[in-house]
């Protein structure tokens, strides 16, 4: 029905920079709130960004001023970039967005996960 799909991540050195992407496909009647997770080894997935249908930001305060998150409505994709990597920031980044489903029975909205893509930050 839907999908997402990341791309951009990769190994990368301290205070270099990635940019991900997550293309969203399928029965979709809309986007609201788009996001980012990202998950350490042996810890808990934690946001990282989030940006609702209007613009809106919120960052994690680990990463605030050093990613941006923005979204493209009409591409239905959202990209992180990420800036001044330091080797914390190394984890699965998951891209993760409320969805309102089309169909012919109707509309409603659910959470939807991309599979993950690996960032790695060496020092």
């Amino acid at each position: 029905q839907v999908q997402l799909v990341e791309s951009g991540g990769g190994l990368v050195q301290a205070g270099g920079s990635l940019r991900l992407s997550c293309a969203a496909s399928g029965s979709i009647f809309s986007i609201n709130a788009m996001g980012w997770y990202r998950e350490a080894p042996g810890k808990q997935r934690e946001l990282a960004a989030t940006i609702t249908r209007g613009g809106s930001t919120n960052y994690a305060d680990s990463v605030k001023g050093r990613f941006t998150i923005s979204r493209d409505d009409a591409e239905n994709t959202v990209t992180l970039r990420l800036n001044s990597l330091k080797p914390e920031d190394t984890a699965v980044y998951y891209c993760n967005a409320q969805i309102v489903v089309g169909s012919v029975r109707g509309q409603s909205e659910s959470s939807w996960w991309g599979q993950g893509t690996q960032v790695t930050v060496s020092s």
